[in-house]
């Protein structure tokens, strides 16, 4: 086991994995940036190092100044939480160069489901379905109206190293096909450094679900069941809930299975998540994984009692999983609120200093946050500043356990989403569970 961990992140990722290392008894270093000196990460941690100025570009992307600082704390590994280098193939290869473990998947694992093309090559090839696309990068237009044509339209261009909604357009018709391939080509170079684009048939107001992964060094995969993200906005997500309220037990074991089947194709070791689309006659399609720990893990958390940051960590240290699949049982019902730092209906940022803090709580209530009474939320970083959690024997207890726990946060000072998550709350179509990704394209604000 480690004996030493720098969390390469901040916030509440760095906050919760911070909080798993004390548990296992491991010491923990955090780094941050000029201005994140007083942020609750650097104050809880055993030690602390600043990494260089605001911007991200200059901290927590800094991979020479990461590495240093791991090197002077004498750390063995590195967590690198979600986002910034999470799922940089790079950042882990230097790491092991540097006799430091880079706690999450190999760098060929990030490779391979990084790149979206080869990504559904290999799970078709595991058996897990997927949408009719192309097998290769589509580079000319006269391609792409071939393509589309004989998938049929409605389709979906894609970037093949993309993610988070960039180097994505939804084109209906062969007229609008010329502006949306030149748009996600510029927007994929510059998101992601790579132009190549694929296409592939456009699945309309699906749900989206996604299965957790949790897989060690020695070839044991596992699932922990699904989460349903269907309420985002511009491909971000809002709110996510456990179990997904439409899966029968039957195709909750396929997709579960499926998820498995891909992850043990690609020799995948660490935590991870395979991310499915489900159409309204309940067909899954592989969709892309993501090979590290996500925001929403904290609904699967509470839904099975297993803490998926200790596993994550017990993966990277060579140890064995401690559970079998039938060891894994799902049990009442979970639903997590991101609360950002932005106009609740706008989704404007209001970043400032908070003036007034008190965090919901009771029976299956659990607040994820770095924030604090006249804590500044920086205009320099994701605007989420709280994730809410609650637990209850059923859907409708969760939904009403939530809907008070929202009643209760107060953040003062800024604006902040738990009005609009209120609202969904108390919306028809969510109650009876019946959302799909255009949920908030309707939702009346």
């Amino acid at each position: 086991m480690f004996h030493k961990i720098l969390v390469a992140n901040r916030g509440e990722i760095a906050l919760r994995v911070i909080r798993a290392c004390k548990e296992l008894g491991i010491r923990t270093v955090a780094v941050h940036s000029t201005v994140d000196s007083e942020s609750l990460h650097v104050k809880l941690a055993d030690e602390s190092i600043c990494i260089g100025p605001a911007p991200s570009i200059d901290s927590y992307l800094n991979i020479k100044a990461i590495i240093s600082a791991a090197e002077v704390t004498d750390a063995d590994g590195i967590h690198p939480g979600y986002g910034f280098l999470a799922e940089n193939a790079e950042f882990a290869e230097i790491c092991a160069n540097c006799g430091i473990t880079f706690i999450g998947p190999t760098p060929e694992n990030m490779r391979l489901m990084g790149d979206k093309i080869r990504a559904r090559q290999t799970v078709t090839e595991a058996g897990v379905p997927i949408l009719p696309g192309t097998k290769d990068a589509v580079s000319s237009i006269d391609q792409a109206k071939q393509v589309a044509a004989e998938i049929g339209y409605p389709v979906i261009i894609k970037a093949t190293a993309g993610g988070g909604g960039r180097g994505m357009k939804v084109v209906h018709s062969p007229a609008s096909l010329p502006n949306a391939f030149a748009a996600a080509r510029s927007e994929a170079k510059a998101g992601f450094g790579n132009p190549e684009v694929y296409i592939e048939k456009f699945c309309e107001n699906p749900r989206h679900v996604e299965i957790q992964i949790l897989a060690d060094q020695h070839g044991n995969v596992i699932h922990l069941g699904e989460r349903d993200c269907s309420i985002q906005r511009r491909h971000q997500k809002l709110l996510e809930e456990a179990p997904c309220p439409v899966l029968s037990p039957e195709l909750r074991e396929k997709m579960g299975a499926c998820a498995v089947a891909a992850a043990k194709a690609v020799g995948y070791s660490s935590v991870g998540t395979m991310e499915f689309l489900l159409d309204r006659h309940h067909n899954f399609y592989f969709m892309e994984m993501n090979t590290r720990v996500q925001v929403e893990h904290p609904v699967t958390e509470m839904v099975t009692g297993i803490d998926i940051i200790k596993e994550q960590i017990r993966s990277a240290a060579g140890l064995k999983l401690r559970y079998e699949q039938a060891d894994i049982v799902i049990s009442g019902h979970a639903i997590e609120c991101r609360i950002n730092a932005e106009h609740p209906f706008k989704f404007t940022p209001s970043p400032g200093r908070i003036d007034g803090y008190h965090p919901p709580g009771g029976l299956g209530v659990r607040v994820d946050s770095a924030v604090y009474d006249q804590y500044t939320v920086l205009p320099h970083y994701d605007s989420m500043v709280a994730k809410l959690i609650v637990h209850a024997d059923n859907r409708d207890e969760a939904i009403q356990r939530m809907a008070r726990a929202l009643d209760e946060y107060i953040i003062g000072g800024i604006r902040t989403t738990i009005m609009l998550h209120q609202r969904i709350m108390g919306n028809k179509e969510f109650r009876e569970g019946t959302v799909d990704t255009s949920f908030m394209e309707k939702l009346v604000l």
